[in-house]
């Protein structure tokens, strides 16, 4: 449910959103109209006038496989980025390339172009440079060079009111665009390649001298590898190898002989010459062993034989001694030669050692040696890298400057177009027309801001608090009281009726008597209001009296039919007249009047005394009701004294005129003086007005409302 309010709110609101804008319509309508119609129409006739404008487009594509020299170490295809794309379209822009086009097509001769070479600089233009920068300026202005979104494709468009004209320049743009860009490549090739070449030769010498140099600090260092510092090495380190080995070995074998001839002199000194390994097993000893058993064996059986003293006893004696002899010879011999062993094995291992130490020392100054030696190789394997890679990119400079393809080939050429892409006119009217509405929307809008009146009831209720009694239409009427007797029938009549009944009541009780009219400010219709109501209680067969109070403008006298008087309200205040000499008849039954026969003005206190409530009460026994025209309040002390003695006071209120803020400063000062306002009346209101019943009004009024009133 309270969904739906919020809805029905919403609609409520959208609804009197519509209401105003209706009702602002209908009473500007005519301003509305001019407004769009001046800013309409000129606009038309500039749209209609508009010179066609046709595009020609032709189409690139921006395509590296065409340049043989594209491919990478790889054989990869090098594509281009897109910053290249965009930058391939930027260059298409250049002055340079637009002057290359300009004298293609002679377009110093064409008045399309021509006309720029008038309108520059006297002497900018009294050079052959200056004039091609003009046309060439005049070319660019339309010509436009986009990406088709993220491919490669260049889309090279010119605008131009000759559609032949714009297919030839947007052909020549892009033809001229190869061609420099060609020609451009192989130019740039050249220069390359004539700088490598210089530069080859340099670093040539560099790589020789290089290379001389490693050669000769090689041969001074000893250095026989091809590096220094890897397994060729100097000769030193060649030497140091093998010596290493052989120390190696000697220092093992002078310890083995070391250690046996160790043994063998532990074995001497435990069981003599006879128990030293090397002896026991050296053949010589075994073998004279095996004679002396020989001849042992021979020496028992000779002395068994011969006996002792035998001389062939006596000589296997001898002979065995000999043989001992022998033994202990060679076993001294063998014990002697491991002694000579060791000695000789330690000697040469100390030899050997020494020219190790020797060779140490040597190769330390050969490792400083060759670390300069590697770094003279590197210098020079650099500069023969170096000299390679120059030389690649020679070559392909060379070969690009013999090559005649561009990256950018043409894929459309540009047609002759058939239909003006600009100006679309249909869309530009009709722009153009939503323009001029909104220009007049804004003039009405403008005009209803600058206005600030209050317009409806609810913007009196808000702001003032009370209703609004009555809507008093606007009439063209000189004076629109006397339609009140020329046409009592007619809706104008109607509304004051309307106005008599909203302030007396339709039911039965009190109406007020004195009821005061007022306004906030001058010229809100107050004295013509005053005037006609006063008519409409007369014609109610009630007897009324009609006081005018704004003494300052004495304003009434011109408006009613009856003669002017010399005696009038100011007469009968000051007392120099009674105040039946100043009530007169008027020209409608049951009224009478009680007017100012002349403006007055002076600082005399009028109504602050009691003499203006004295006539009141003097005349409320004789009328009906007193009908009392009051000056503005805002400005004027004069309404504040009088409203405060009348029994209702009403507001007047010119519709849309009356700012919100003075009627209620004056609806305040009236309540604040105790003076008893019982609502607004607002006059002269267009006759579509909400507040009259909007349109609905004005559509029924002669149809519907015939019968009731007779607007003739």
């Amino acid at each position: 449910m309270e969904i739906r309010h919020d809805a029905d709110e919403r609609e409520a609101k959208l609804a009197d959103i519509f209401a105003i804008v209706r009702e602002t319509v209908r009473r500007r309508w005519l301003t509305l109209l001019i407004v769009t119609a001046v800013v309409f129409v000129p606009a038309a006739i500039y749209i209609m006038r508009l010179t066609p404008i046709f595009q020609a487009t032709a189409r690139m594509r921006i395509d590296p496989s065409r340049n043989p020299l594209a491919n990478t170490a790889t054989g990869a295809s090098a594509e281009p980025s897109s910053s290249t794309i965009d930058t391939e379209a930027s260059a298409m822009n250049s002055v340079e390339l637009a002057r290359t086009v300009a004298r293609k097509l002679k377009l110093a001769d064409n008045p399309e172009f021509n006309g720029a070479l008038k309108t520059g600089n006297a002497a900018a233009m009294s050079t052959a440079a200056g004039r091609e920068s003009a046309i060439a300026g005049s070319l660019l202005a339309g010509l436009s060079v986009a990406r088709e979104k993220l491919t490669y494709v260049l889309d090279v468009q010119y605008r131009s009111p000759n559609p032949v004209a714009a297919a030839r320049i947007a052909n020549a743009f892009a033809e001229s665009y190869i061609e420099s860009r060609v020609a451009d490549k192989a130019g740039t090739a050249s220069r390359q390649g004539e700088w490598f070449d210089k530069r080859l030769a340099d670093l040539g010498e560099q790589v020789m001298a290089a290379d001389a140099r490693v050669a000769q600090f090689r041969a001074q260092a000893g250095i026989v590898g091809s590096d220094p510092l890897g397994e060729g090495g100097t000769i030193v380190d060649q030497q140091i190898a093998p010596l290493t080995g052989t120390l190696a070995n000697a220092e093992s074998d002078a310890a083995a002989a070391r250690s046996n001839l160790g043994a063998a002199r532990a074995q001497v000194s435990r069981g003599g010459l006879d128990a030293v390994s090397e002896v026991l097993n050296s053949p010589v000893i075994a073998d004279l062993r095996r004679q002396r058993a020989e001849v042992l064996r021979d020496t028992a059986v000779v002395e068994a034989k011969f006996g002792p003293k035998h001389p062939e006893s006596i000589r296997v004696r001898d002979q065995l001694t000999s043989l001992d002899s022998q033994i202990q010879a060679e076993s001294r011999r063998v014990v002697n030669s491991l002694q000579a062993t060791a000695a000789a094995a330690e000697a040469r291992a100390s030899s050997l050692r020494g020219s190790l130490n020797n060779l140490q020392t040597q190769r330390e100054r050969d490792s400083r040696a060759a670390a300069l030696a590697s770094s003279y190789e590197r210098e020079a394997a650099a500069k023969r890298a170096l000299y390679e890679r120059m030389s690649q990119l020679s070559l392909g400079s060379t070969q690009a400057a013999q090559v005649s393809l561009s990256q950018a080939a043409i894929i459309d050429r540009a047609d002759v177009p058939t239909h003006p892409t600009s100006p679309n006119r249909p869309l530009l009217l009709a722009l153009a027309a939503i323009v001029a509405l909104v220009a007049g929307a804004g003039t009405i809008g403008v005009q209803e801001a600058m206005a600030g009146g209050l317009r409806t009831s609810e913007e009196v209720q808000a702001q003032l608090g009370v209703p609004v009694l009555a809507a008093i239409p606007n009439e063209k009427a000189r004076n629109p009281a006397d339609i009140l007797i020329d046409r009592p029938t007619s809706f104008f009549a109607e509304s004051l009726r309307i106005a008599r009944a909203s302030i007396l009541g339709v039911r039965d009780q009190a109406p007020p008597q004195v009821i005061a009219i007022t306004s906030a400010l001058p010229s809100e219709g107050k004295t013509t209001t005053a005037l006609a109501f006063a008519r409409t209680l007369a014609a109610a067969d009630a007897k009324t009296l009609l006081i005018e109070c704004d003494v300052r403008r004495a304003a009434m006298r011109h408006l009613v039919r009856t003669p002017a008087t010399s005696t009038g309200l100011v007469e009968v205040l000051q007392g120099k007249a009674t105040l039946t000499e100043g009530i007169v008849p008027s020209d409608v039954p049951n009224l009478d009047q009680l007017l100012v026969s002349v403006p007055f003005y002076s600082a005399e206190d009028l109504f602050g005394g009691e003499e203006m409530r004295q006539i009141l009460d003097a005349v409320r026994a004789q009328y009906t009701h007193i009908v009392l025209d009051l000056p503005p309040i805002l400005g004027l002390a004069d309404g504040r004294f009088i409203s405060v003695l009348a029994d209702a006071v009403v507001l007047i209120v010119r519709w849309g005129v009356t700012p919100a803020a003075a009627a209620k400063a004056a609806h305040s000062l009236l309540r604040n003086d105790g003076g008893n306002t019982v609502g607004v009346i607002y006059t002269m209101v267009d006759s579509s007005a909400e507040v009259m019943g909007g349109l609905y009004y004005s559509k029924y009024y002669a149809k519907n409302y015939s019968k009731y009133y007779n607007a003739e």
